[in-house]
């Protein structure tokens, strides 16, 4: 199959690269077969795309490829990163991967300063041209605007935020307000961060942190908002995992006499650290060996770029410092987190002495720890003991009810000194994250530039609540995003009049509705559960089931991919469908990590502490003291800070920046296809390239961009109205029209023409002379033009005024023939009865016999009397009106008394000739009869009949709809399962675990209505040649006609998928306007013919799309349903001959049927006048063409021989 797609590379998907380049051999309805080296790789359709000549060809915006697909942004990306290219623009959105390791001069302040106030585009991809955009955005459009940085953990969004933060400060002549600003990411990085299997500095919170400008566009203050600290980490973390990075930094960094103070050691002896990876980050400077644990003496220290715990906790320090602490402040700020690690180290056991079976402190080691963490946070240890051992429990009766003391149980201890622990650090976070904000105080703020940092899309092994969370965040920002970057935009192009193609895309609403929905969404039932006395997670599990059994979205463990959930019992967890991928969570903990509360008697404690820095942490959030145990619900909690999110992300203009993860081993260097095509996927680049494509994502109003250069210009051209204005500089510069468009208030761009179109506007004075000068001749050249249509109106006028005079003459003549009528009128109404009289009497001498007339003495006299009057009237001798008008009124009397007499004398002759016509009249009205019988039988045929075609056609087109709208659901689904199983592949590799259904899943062709055709021949696993050969040389007929049913529908699914990588301009419509006519679709079905297959020719003509010229040729032989010979004639080009069996891809795909041609009017033409082109010599033209048979012959001596006899 040589040549199936005249060399033309694609690229088709491979389990461990991603996509790899190769050339198309074989074609099967549902899959492609691509040659790649020496292999031979089939694929779904959905997994070829068409790829550039050059696999090794790069650019900064990925909309510059000429073909725009998943594979070329994926292929792009990695030819970029192994350059050290780590950005890529997608439009207006920037693509940022992780290099992990530091690239020299890529964010110095020299690359601060070159950014400034260029724009996007003009420099190589960068996340200070975002941060630079925003800002002048922010300018331009008076309006406050929001970064969105998004990833998988490990990605760098951490990064990327503190360099956007750091441009947008420095970039603003930086202060004591800018230095603080960046002086608190050290902050919230020690408290908030924390080391995962994924990556070594992950933020285990999401931040949105507000940059206010003044009214000078100076920084004037901030804000900070946090969302969704991972408490859990607080109290136990996984395997090669840390607590937050606070932990450490203290251990490693704190001196000497605040480690005595505190009664700290090394991580080995804090239970709350000792369950995850217990060695440090070291840099330069080593640690001492008695704070080392033992994993770090055996191990080593962990190594990163930018983490050093030691050092990093000298940085706090500091920052505390300049964010207001004093070394008092300071100090208690590290007690509360010395005192979470002793709390840890506080064990419980079963109390056989106590009958109520409560519980004591283990050994003498956790008396030790409950002093230390007592003392820490200025709480009497033995209130504290008796509140970690039991709770205060009010019964109703008396005014203020009675209390009891319960005793708790070994585990139910254990819970509430976790549940303590996690109350002080998350107290301390919100009171580190509320001293950085009353640092910067903001004022008189103008407006502000936010940037979202929040965790990505979460899958692990085992998903909690926390993951619940998180992805419930994702999938808003996901439909925030698909709605400003795919719906707003398309309104927008619409509302401007650019008559942009309007693109479709999946909507994640009913994901978002199964989360949220009143009363049956999920973090609702999950409230529900959390109030009820006797709430349990199997409970709540199985309302979330039975409730949406029926969901899409929603699913039972057994349903997922991986073979490890598959155990979970339905009571156990749920799995959803969200808009990356399925995940599956395990409900065990989901409402004991979704209630807040501390129980009183601990509560108690802490607001009596003599310790006025850890009173203050609980006051402000202190319960009533009336006994009651308070319920805070997180998920509620989280909802409500992120519909506040949202709002304000919605008033503001908004940024994307999509961060990268190239490999899980965090290693520089290191690409792993899949996996970067799996988060393009999530981040929602794939479904926004169509749009990309076709879009102009950079917009100026003609206002701003007539104040922005009319100072570059002379007086009599910034004078210029803005619309005329504008028009003439992109006229004069000579800039593509496909490279912009003229809305009705703004001007748009392509993506990258903008900064293109400023940068010659900003260029060097000789240029700008060069530039004026084009624009004054464009201006000459318009006002000439606008010159000669008012010399043309003039002369339109000139005519006008001429034609108005020669119809003034007209009217004279009207009038004057009027006068001379009403003078002569009388004699000459007498002379035109008189000459009707004698008319009438001449007539009547010719109609009778001679020997009749000649016996009516009468008819004479009258004669002699008409000619006597006429001539009097005529000499003047008879003009009074009233005495003509009655002697022409007897004569006409007269004349009637004579017709009557001379009708007597043959009326005997015409009762026989009466008698004779009507005989006849009988017999032609029986005729006549018969006739109109027979044509209203028929018409009752044809009207039965077209009714009859009629119900089929709409029952063929109702069978369709209702066949397309089953086929899109199903798709909608397959591509669900697509996204799952690679999300399943993924979660597989990083876990050593097994996925079963390893398959992808099944496709259908894509036009959405191929299936296989069934019978007595299986050609499913057929190659393309197999068929075409037996098309060629079999004689069995059966055979013949399954191999040709099988080979058009591969056909039309190849084609079908073809027409999705059309190149940019006309070439498209060049390169597809042979290969089929524009036909109406069919609603009928192919029938089988029985006998030879029918000869049928078909003659239509055709224009190619956004041509203005003469309509070409296009002539097709059919034999039987399918096509054997087709040409097409063009105006200005050779005509082009194509045979079945040599030239099936460029030939129609469709059956006769399938066409319409059958139907359309005036489409069929005779088998001679078909013919003909192919018969007639050389010297002859062929008039069904307008071309001559020379041209159709030599075209075939260069696309081979056919027979011409």
């Amino acid at each position: 199959m040589a040549g199936l797609m005249d060399n033309q590379k694609v690229w088709v998907a491979h389990p461990d690269e991603g996509y790899v380049m190769g050339h198309v051999v074989d074609i099967t309805a549902d899959k492609i077969s691509v040659r790649v080296g020496s292999m031979i790789l089939k694929a779904l359709y959905a997994q070829v795309h068409y790829a550039e000549s050059d696999p090794n060809k790069d650019v900064d915006d990925n909309c510059a490829m000429v073909y725009l697909n998943e594979a070329t942004l994926f292929n792009n990306v990695r030819v970029r990163y192994k350059q050290n290219k780590i950005y890529t623009y997608v439009a207006n959105i920037l693509i940022a991967v992780n290099p992990y390791f530091e690239i020299p001069n890529l964010y110095t302040k020299e690359t601060i300063r070159s950014y400034k106030g260029k724009s996007l585009g003009a420099l190589p991809p960068h996340v200070f041209a975002v941060a630079d955009k925003a800002f002048r955005d922010m300018k331009v459009a008076k309006c406050s605007q929001a970064i969105i940085v998004s990833g998988e953990s490990g990605a760098g969004k951490t990064e990327s935020t503190k360099y956007i933060l750091r441009y947008l400060c420095e970039g603003s002549l930086a202060g004591p307000i800018e230095q603080k600003i960046l002086e608190a990411n050290p902050i919230l990085e020690a408290f908030g961060n924390a080391k995962t299997i994924r990556n070594n500095n992950s933020s285990r919170f999401g931040k949105f942190i507000e940059i206010h400008f003044g009214n000078e566009y100076s920084v004037v203050g901030g804000y900070i908002s946090h969302y969704l600290l991972e408490k859990s980490r607080i109290v136990s973390q996984a395997t090669d995992e840390r607590n937050y990075h606070i932990f450490y930094q203290l251990l490693a960094g704190a001196d000497e006499d605040l480690r005595q103070n505190l009664g700290l050691t090394n991580p080995d002896n804090y239970n709350y650290l000792q369950g995850g990876l217990t060695r440090y980050f070291v840099g330069k400077n080593n640690i001492d060996s008695d704070r080392m644990s033992q994993d770090h003496h055996k191990r080593g220290p962990l190594k990163d770029p930018v983490l050093d715990d030691s050092e990093d906790f000298k940085r706090l320090d500091k920052s505390l410092e300049l964010i207001g602490l004093d070394k008092q402040q300071r100090y208690y700020v590290y007690g509360v987190v010395a005192s979470v690690l002793h709390l840890g180290n506080v064990q419980f056991e079963e109390n056989p002495d106590d009958k109520k079976g409560g519980s004591k402190l283990k050994d003498k080691a956790s008396e030790i720890s409950l002093k230390y963490a007592a003392t820490l946070i200025g709480v009497d240890p033995d209130e504290l003991r008796m509140s970690l051992l039991s709770r205060l429990i009010t019964s109703k009766g008396g005014v203020k009810g009675t209390v009891y003391m319960v005793p708790l149980k070994a585990h139910e201890a254990n819970s509430a000194r976790d549940a303590l622990a996690k109350a002080l650090y998350s107290k301390l976070f919100d009171f580190i994250v509320s001293t950085i904000n009353q640092s910067i105080p903001f004022r008189q703020s103008a407006y502000y530039i936010g940037v979202l940092d929040i965790a990505g899309f979460e899958y692990f092994q085992s998903n909690s609540f926390e993951q619940f969370c998180i992805n419930y965040c994702n999938e808003k920002l996901q439909q925030f995003f698909n709605y400003r970057i795919l719906n707003e935009e398309q309104n927008l192009y619409e509302k401007e009049g650019l008559g942009v193609k309007r693109i479709s895309y999946t909507d994640n609403a009913d994901c978002i509705e199964l989360l949220e929905a009143k009363n049956t969404g999920i973090f609702e039932l999950l409230d529900e559960e959390s109030n009820l006395p006797t709430g349990t997670a199997v409970h709540f599990t199985s309302q979330v089931h039975t409730l949406h059994r029926k969901h899409f979205r929603i699913s039972i463990p057994r349903k997922s991919k991986l073979k490890a959930y598959r155990e979970l019992r339905d009571e156990e967890g749920f799995l959803i469908h969200h808009f990356a991928g399925a995940v599956c969570y395990q409900t065990e903990k989901f409402l004991e990590k979704n209630n807040d509360a501390l129980h009183d008697s601990l509560e108690a404690i802490v607001l009596d502490s003599n310790n006025a820095f850890v009173k203050a942490l609980f006051g402000a959030h202190g319960s009533s003291g009336k006994g009651k145990l308070r319920f805070v619900s997180v998920g509620a909690k989280f909802r409500k800070q992120l519909v506040e999110l949202m709002n304000k992300l919605q008033s503001t203009g908004t940024h994307f920046v999509r961060c990268i993860k190239p490999n899980n081993k965090m290693e520089s260097k290191t690409f792993e296809g899949p996996q970067v095509l799996s988060q393009l996927g999530c981040s929602g680049m794939t479904s926004v390239l169509e749009l990309m494509q076709m879009g102009f994502p950079s917009r100026v109003p003609f206002k701003e961009l007539y104040e922005k250069y009319k100072s570059f210009l002379p007086k009599e051209l910034a004078s210029l109205d803005p619309r005329l204005f504008c028009k003439t500089l992109f006229k004069a510069l000579g800039l593509r029209d496909a490279d912009f468009k003229f809305g009705l208030t703004k001007i748009f761009f392509r993506s990258g023409k903008f900064a293109e179109f400023d940068e010659i506007m900003k260029s060097d004075p000789a240029s700008l002379a060069d530039l004026i000068s084009k624009v004054r001749k464009w201006l000459v050249i318009s006002r000439l033009k606008k010159a000669q249509w008012c010399a043309l109106a003039v002369v339109k006028l000139h005519k006008k005024i001429k034609y108005r005079q020669e119809n003034l003459v007209v009217i004279q003549k009207a009038v004057r023939g009027y006068l001379a009528r009403k003078q002569y009128g009388g004699r000459i109404q007498g002379l035109k009865k008189l000459k009707v009289i004698l008319k009438q009497l001449l007539d009547m001498r010719k109609a009778t016999a001679s020997n009749i007339v000649s016996q009516i003495y009468e008819f004479n006299v009258l004669e002699e009397q008409a000619k006597t009057l006429t001539r009097q009237i005529k000499t003047g001798e008879m003009v009074d009106r009233i005495k003509i008008e009655n002697l022409c009124g007897h004569l006409s009397a007269a004349l009637g008394e004579l017709a009557k007499k001379v009708k007597c004398a043959i009326i005997e002759e015409q009762v026989r000739e009466s008698q004779r016509r009507k005989e006849e009249e009988e017999r032609k009205k029986e005729e006549i009869k018969k006739q109109k019988a027979e044509i209203e039988r028929r018409r009752r045929e044809e009207e039965a009949y077209a009714q009859a075609e009629a119900s089929r056609v709409a029952a063929a087109k109702a069978d369709r709809e209702i066949q397309e709208e089953r086929v899109q659901e199903l798709q909608r689904k397959l591509e669900q399962e697509r996204r799952d199983r690679e999300l399943a592949m993924r979660l597989a590799q990083e876990s050593n675990s097994i996925v079963e259904d390893q398959s992808p899943p099944s496709s259908i062709g894509s036009t959405g209505r191929e299936t296989a055709p069934t019978g007595k021949y299986d050609l499913s696993k057929w190659k393309y040649s197999e068929l075409r050969d037996v098309i060629n040389t079999s004689c069995d007929l059966e055979l013949l006609v399954a191999c040709r049913e099988e080979f058009y529908r591969r056909l039309k699914v190849y084609h079908a998928w073809k027409s999705r990588y059309t190149k940019k301009g006309s070439e498209a419509a060049e390169d597809e306007a042979y290969r089929l006519p524009t036909v109406e679709p069919s609603g009928f079905s192919c029938q089988p013919e029985s006998g030879p297959p029918r000869q049928r020719y078909f003659k239509i003509p055709f224009k190619r799309d956004g041509s203005s010229g003469a309509s070409g040729i296009w002539l097709a032989h059919f034999d039987g349903q399918f096509i054997a010979r087709q040409i097409e004639v063009s105006p200005r080009k050779p005509a082009l001959l194509l045979l079945a069996g040599r030239d099936d891809m460029q030939m129609c795909e469709l059956k006769l049927e399938e066409t319409g041609l059958a139907r359309r009017k005036g489409a069929e033409i005779l088998e001679v006048t078909a013919t003909a082109g192919y018969r007639r010599t050389h010297k002859q033209f062929l008039t069904i063409f307008g071309h001559s048979v020379e041209q159709l012959f030599n075209l075939t001596q260069r696309k081979g021989h056919i027979d011409v006899t």
